[in-house]
């Protein structure tokens, strides 16, 4: 069962309860909250599409502007980019001005889910090489002019040597210098790897999503990023669990999100539900947070941007069911 609850409710960021059944009982919110046996049958529940903007308040932008911040995993495949996509636009939703930065150099794929792949006429590579200005390479969302795009390179382009960890932070640097106002996220897509990629992506970055599915290969490839983001000085380090399904935890053929807590030891931002949409929505070039009506799992991207913007987190707490059945986890905000 997932409950999507707004931030600062319910648990710390920090505390594992294994509560028995009689003594769970989790007050009423007057939002709407889901039950989801299938993300198939909560697709097909009648929703407002304002759903996805259920609060009354808009978030409280916490720490200094602009916040960079690197999404990250180590292993490729996982879903940083569904995540930058999906998240930088949600927190234009939100009223906040975001800056997407796609450092894959070669590889990028920010701009497909983006639907702004058409639009890219000019790359950071150029912006260097004095061909153009900085705001002539930014590439502004049409649906959502608070969300702007930079890519690194073009598809195929060979980066120079001289490009690194000087060069994206001097990009940085100038979107944080700009006449016309800074934006107030900076978020950098980081390639995957370990690798001079990964060292040029992170070098700006003030906090860290790391991105992970609930599989020990990736769990591997986390936990050695994370010892990187640490020896380079980025401490606030949030984790956002993709691909999870409620069945095959059950079932205990998969990790549950509390165990992958626990081998990490890091904040969770958001748990990302298995969710056939996101590979309709990658494909039409249209983030899933603008789905009508909403998926269950852009909705958790909401909830993560939510939880980004005023520093929160959410705990994976322990329920059980009945005394001779195995618990299963839910998800609250707080």
């Amino acid at each position: 069962m997932v409950s999507l609850l707004p931030t600062n409710t319910l648990f710390s960021s920090s505390s594992f309860t294994r509560l028995p059944p009689s003594s769970y009982s989790p007050p009423l919110p007057s939002w709407p909250t889901k039950t989801l046996p299938t993300p198939s049958s909560a697709r097909r529940r009648s929703i407002s599409p304002r759903a996805v903007l259920q609060w009354n308040r808009k978030p409280q932008l916490a720490g200094e502007t602009p916040r960079v911040v690197v999404i990250t995993s180590g292993k490729g495949g996982v879903g940083k980019t569904t995540t930058t996509a999906n998240i930088g636009l949600s927190l234009a939703r939100l009223g906040f001005s975001v800056v997407a930065i796609d450092a894959d150099v070669g590889l990028r794929n920010l701009d497909l889910l983006l639907g702004l792949e058409n639009r890219v006429n000019y790359t950071a590579v150029e912006v260097l090489n004095g061909d153009c200005r900085l705001d002539q390479a930014l590439v502004r969302d049409k649906r959502w002019p608070s969300l702007e795009l930079l890519c690194i390179s073009k598809p195929r382009y060979k980066l120079p040597l001289s490009f690194g960890s000087k060069a994206i932070t001097w990009l940085v640097d100038a979107l944080r210098s700009r006449t016309d106002g800074h934006p107030d996220f900076v978020l950098i897509d980081c390639p995957a790897g370990i690798d001079a990629g990964f060292i040029t992506a992170i070098a700006p970055a003030d906090e860290a999503v790391l991105v992970t599915t609930p599989d020990i290969t990736a769990l591997r490839d986390a936990d050695r990023v994370t010892g990187l983001l640490e020896c380079d000085g980025i401490r606030d380090i949030k984790m956002i669990v993709n691909r999870v399904r409620t069945d095959l935890i059950r079932g205990e053929d998969m990790m549950s999100v509390l165990d992958v807590q626990e081998m990490l030891g890091l904040p969770l931002l958001g748990v990302i539900p298995e969710d056939a949409e996101v590979i309709k929505s990658t494909n039409r070039g249209l983030p899933l947070v603008l789905n009508n009506p909403p998926a269950l799992a852009g909705l958790a991207f909401e909830q993560a941007a939510w939880r980004l913007v005023e520093q929160d987190s959410m705990t994976a707490v322990m329920v059980e069911e009945e005394p001779k059945k195995r618990g299963f986890f839910s998800f609250f905000g707080g």
